[in-house]
């Protein structure tokens, strides 16, 4: 690097990048999902898997479910959102199963970072948040408007 060169930082997960004018960049709703997920598996409130998935949801353990749009068996995207309905928990899709599955931890990090070997996962349950947010109000707020 070179004199005149300033190092570049990149924004850790909870803060919010900047824009040119200096104001906050508005979180997306699926930034805000990984952000929250990642709090929750650091503070063991995750369940991932339909058969613990549908436990949690039974007991009405859950804050929020993520339910991945590919999965391709009809009856189990029933079962979870049925759950989800009866016992009005919080119901958010997510595009792509690998992307859940990486979210949700089920993968290996080399050594610069990248996620490796990822497992596809269908749904994720946040039973516990772990701490308070700006993801997490991003999220409540998304959920107060649908």
């Amino acid at each position: 690097m070179s004199d005149n060169e300033e190092p570049t930082t990149t924004p850790e997960a909870g803060e919010e990048e900047e824009t040119e004018s200096g104001e906050p960049k508005q979180m997306d709703v699926l930034d805000a999902v990984k952000i929250v997920l990642k709090k929750s598996l650091i503070h063991d409130g995750l369940v991932r898997g339909l058969h613990e998935c549908a436990k949690a949801l039974d007991k009405r353990q859950a804050h929020l479910c993520c339910l991945a749009s590919n999965c391709d068996e009809p009856t189990y995207i029933n079962l979870v959102e049925a759950l989800c309905l009866e016992h009005q928990i919080n119901l958010i899709k997510v595009p792509d199963s690998k992307q859940l599955g990486e979210w949700a931890g089920l993968c290996k990090i080399d050594r610069d970072g990248h996620a490796r070997k990822v497992v596809a996962c269908s749904c994720v349950v946040v039973k516990e948040y772990g701490e308070e947010t700006d993801a997490l109000d991003v999220l409540m707020e998304h959920f107060k408007a649908t």
